[in-house]
Parts: C-alpha cells; structure tokens; sequence
C-alpha cells in the first residue's frame, strides 16, 4: 500500500474530499483537490477550508515517507499551521510539500531521547501554474516512552 492509499484509506477528510495523492517521497509529496461543486466557495472555487485540508494531507504525506521507518518508536503529529491565500483559486488545485529540515537531522534529535520539530513548507497551485496559496506546517515526531 502506498502513503498515498493509506491516508485515504485511514483519514477520513482526505476520502470526503477525494484527494489525489499523486506522489509521495521523503523529499516531496504532491496532492490534487479535484474541482468539485461540493466544496466551491461563495465565488465558484475550491473553499479555504477543503485548500488548507489539501495541504495539511500533503505535509501529512511527506512526513509519512520521510519518516515512517520512525513510527514504531515515536508518533507524527502537527504541531501548528499557517496559511496565506494568495491568489483566488479556480478549477483543481495541487498542493506540493517539501521537509524544511535533512530527515538525519531530525531522526538524530530523536536518537538523542528528544522530540523534534520540524516545518513542512506548502504551495498551493491552480492548474495554470499559479500559487494560489502557502501553508507552513510545523510537525513534531513524539516518541513513544
């Protein structure tokens, strides 16, 4: 099963809103929000709610393949999130994540009995290319006693 399948099959709002894990690596991750009326805005395009949703599955991702080899001894979990909507929104949008810390790094703090925080950097694009919007998610892995 791929990181991409299991958050759909285990987070419900990434089934809800029908997200498209197109790739997951340790070193990106990218998810599609397909352009649906359900979840339009009062203006016809995707709602900063189903936006934010779509880039916290995207960092969710990049932690998953990052770190997954982790998670017998410590557990993922967000920490804090801002977003900046930049651009209106139309149409589908792709969320694309990258880890703001070397993966060492962050697996060397926790070899050291400490919990690490680490910021997972967002951009939000319309199918032009545009960046509609940018998220930072600050991710901390919390070892398990």
């Amino acid at each position: 099963m791929t990181v991409g399948e299991m958050l759909v099959a285990t987070v419900p709002m990434a089934r809800t809103l029908n997200l498209e894990f197109l790739e997951t690596t340790p070193e990106r991750a990218v998810v599609r929000l397909p352009d649906q009326a359900d979840y339009h805005n009062h203006v016809g395009g995707p709602h900063a709610g189903a936006m934010f949703t779509l880039a916290e599955s995207a960092s969710g991702a990049i932690v998953i393949a990052a770190f997954g080899d982790q998670m017998f001894r410590a557990v993922p979990l967000a920490v804090k999130a801002e977003i900046g909507y930049k651009k209106l929104a139309m149409g589908e949008v792709t969320a694309t994540a990258t880890l703001g810390r070397p993966i060492a790094d962050v697996v060397a703090q926790l070899d050291a009995g400490e919990r690490p925080e680490f910021p997972v950097s967002i951009e939000i694009r319309r199918a032009d290319g545009a960046v509609t919007g940018e998220m930072t998610v600050v991710w901390t892995l919390r070892p398990n006693s």
